[in-house]
């Protein structure tokens, strides 16, 4: 089994919920969302960000708006919906429900080393 494509695969799993927590904080566009992912060393292509920001857009998750930029073209902000901050809500009961399980399946296999 490949490592790279398991750790890819956990990525992935968790990229919708680290991008509606960070649209939770603020409104941003697209570069800020990777900028914030990359510093956290969640780094994903801008390939695999857009079409997750439609899909949660198309869901109702997620409203964008226009905004005129100083340095190039316009910007589309995301920003979270009644019904994407309802979603957020119940993302973070399931991450730290599962979070916790795992850390007590990992902390009970490494104490029993």
């Amino acid at each position: 089994m490949n490592i790279e494509n398991t750790k890819a695969q956990m990525r992935k799993g968790i990229l919708e919920f680290c991008i509606l927590s960070i649209l939770k904080e603020r409104d941003c566009y697209t570069s800020e969302i990777l900028d914030e992912l990359k510093s956290v060393k969640l780094v994903v292509v801008e390939g695999t960000v857009y079409p997750l920001l439609t899909r949660l857009k198309n869901d109702d998750y997620l409203a964008y708006r226009w905004e005129e930029s100083n340095s190039g073209p316009p910007r589309k902000y995301y920003n979270l919906t009644e019904k994407g901050t309802g979603f957020l809500e119940e993302l973070s009961k399931t991450w730290e429900e599962l979070a916790n399980a795992v850390y007590k399946i990992t902390s009970k296999a490494s104490n029993n080393e």
